[in-house]
């Protein structure tokens, strides 16, 4: 079995942060369990990269469990990219023109 890293986009980075940061705002500690869930999500990507459903062209989408995010990631030879830390509420699909 392949274990590809896994490696943000560069317009992934800032959601990710902005993300934690308003829920460290509504409540303390909130944007570290939200931190953790991400990681969560990306071990589960790591060890079954093809389980998340397809949503576009080899893209593929994990939902979170316990925030409104999805991991939006597409696989290559060598790496996992993950193109958005994506609100599920907010501009569905914004992140199409990213690779």
């Amino acid at each position: 079995m392949i274990v590809r890293p896994v490696r943000l986009h560069e317009d992934a980075e800032p959601e990710l942060n902005d993300a934690a940061d308003y829920y460290d705002r509504e409540s303390p500690s909130l944007g570290s369990a939200f931190l953790d869930e991400v990681e969560s999500g990306f071990d589960r990507i790591r060890a079954y990269p093809d389980a998340a459903a397809e949503v576009a062209g080899g893209i593929r989408k994990l939902v979170l469990a316990r925030f409104p995010y999805a991991l939006v990631y597409e696989i290559r030879d060598d790496v996992i990219r993950i193109l958005a830390v994506a609100h599920q509420r907010k501009r569905p699909y914004y992140w199409r023109g990213r690779k």
